[in-house]
């Protein structure tokens, strides 16, 4: 087969890693991709929004599959411009991925069908949000742009101030652009987060390996939100009980949910789950893989990752026994200094060779470029590489993978020293 991978990030290598191992692939390609993906995968200089070209290269190239691995191509409706083009594709449609490029829709949706979740109110415009938050709010609060904004359009407010200065930076400043065209305000919850990535086909959903992903910038939660700045799987507080829980009231029901609102979900949902003292609640919903989370659970899974795309675009995700090894995997992103803000690129990386040929550590680039050469690889992003590593528990994997980070060095780099800390207090 021939596979297509639509992405540039540390999400994408991840998955390109998948595809490699698939006895059924002899040719993986990726739009845009980047230097690391490039080492298994011919890169193509395709936008990923570039959905006409990315059509006409699967079309000339005879692509056999496409997996789209970023929210923006999905959300835009790059799987229903493949699929008239004749082109097999991963992911949901565009009317399914709403499920993420609106959080408006979501709560919605799990107000009608009673999926748990936090108390919400929509606005369209800031002075309602305003008269909301002077009138009736109870602090701390979470304001929420309602479209796409990398990870990083939710804001924590505690006091009244901080939320009418975020009102303004969502919906009057833009910050995150067309995503504050609506606010969602949330009631703050307390509890543990966690990730649970799913394959969906349509109807049938199987549930992959719990996972923690870390969004602040520092070191004990603190500084900005970032797209991830590590993750570990599996989480430890997900639980037995909390998976019944779930599995009853969340999982399918979503699922249910949306076949039932006449927009069928294909691909991967990823479940933003707290739990708190009241039962696990869905924080958010993401159509797709998480980033850093799938290079902790992509690389725990025992599957061939084809098999499973191809089962859930045909609807028989029921015949496939999911299975992950009984084992843990942390990641640690490798970042540059200053990242979210104002970091510099373009400098030399050195160490990657010692990822080659090392079972159980996985080194997946999320910002890197060739030089000019094309022989030194340079740092091209705010976050640069994430550095996995397995071990029979979650604290030898953490252990593992903080003894890997030192094996790669760039000048500004940057990481948090407590990715997976939580575990000692499970």
């Amino acid at each position: 087969m021939k596979v297509l991978i639509v992405g540039s990030g540390g999400r994408e290598h991840a998955i390109a890693a998948s595809v490699a191992k698939s006895d059924k692939v002899d040719q993986i390609y990726c739009a845009p991709g980047n230097a690391g993906i490039g080492q298994i995968a011919e890169c193509v200089p395709i936008g990923a929004m570039e959905f006409e070209k990315i059509a006409d290269f699967a079309k000339e190239k005879a692509i056999d599959l496409v997996i789209v691995g970023m929210d923006d191509p999905l959300v835009g409706g790059l799987v229903d411009v493949l699929e008239k083009a004749g082109i097999r594709a991963f992911g949901p449609r565009k009317n399914a991925a709403i499920l993420e490029g609106s959080k408006a829709f979501s709560k919605d949706l799990m107000k009608k069908y009673h999926i748990p979740t936090a108390g919400y109110e929509i606005f369209e415009e800031a002075e309602d949000a305003l008269e909301y938050l002077h009138t009736q709010a109870k602090f701390p609060i979470v304001l929420k742009a309602d479209g796409l904004a990398l990870g990083k359009g939710v804001l924590i407010c505690n006091t009244l101030q901080e939320a009418e200065d975020g009102v303004c930076a969502i919906m009057t400043e833009r910050k995150f652009g067309s995503a504050g065209s609506r606010l969602v305000i949330e009631e703050f919850m307390t509890g543990r987060e966690v990730s649970v990535l799913s394959f969906v086909d349509g109807k049938t959903i199987k549930i992959m390996s719990s996972a923690q992903d870390h969004k602040r910038a520092q070191d004990g939660d603190k500084g900005l939100n970032t797209g991830g700045m590590g993750t570990f799987s599996p989480s430890p507080f997900y639980t037995k009980e909390v998976d019944e829980f779930c599995q009853k009231y969340i999982y399918q029901a979503t699922v249910d949910a949306m076949a039932a609102e006449g927009r069928p979900f294909k691909g991967v949902i990823f479940f933003g789950l707290m739990l708190t003292a009241d039962g696990p609640r869905v924080l958010e919903y993401n159509a797709r893989f998480g980033d850093p989370e799938a290079q902790v659970v992509l690389p725990r899974m025992k599957n061939d990752i084809i098999d499973v795309c191809e089962a859930c675009i045909d609807g028989t995700l029921d015949q496939l026994d999911l299975q992950f090894e009984d084992n843990a995997a942390v990641c640690v992103v490798l970042a540059s200094e200053g990242y979210p803000v104002k970091y510099e690129k373009g400098l030399p990386i050195t160490g990657l060779e010692a990822f080659t040929d090392k079972e159980g550590y996985y080194c997946f680039h999320a910002g890197t470029k060739l030089d000019q050469d094309g022989r030194t690889m340079l740092t091209n992003g705010g976050r640069v590489l994430g550095v996995t590593a397995k071990g029979a528990t979650l604290k030898e994997a953490r252990a593992n993978a903080y003894a890997a980070t030192e094996w790669v060095d760039f000048a500004n780099k940057y990481m948090r020293h407590d990715i997976g800390k939580a575990i000692d207090e499970a």
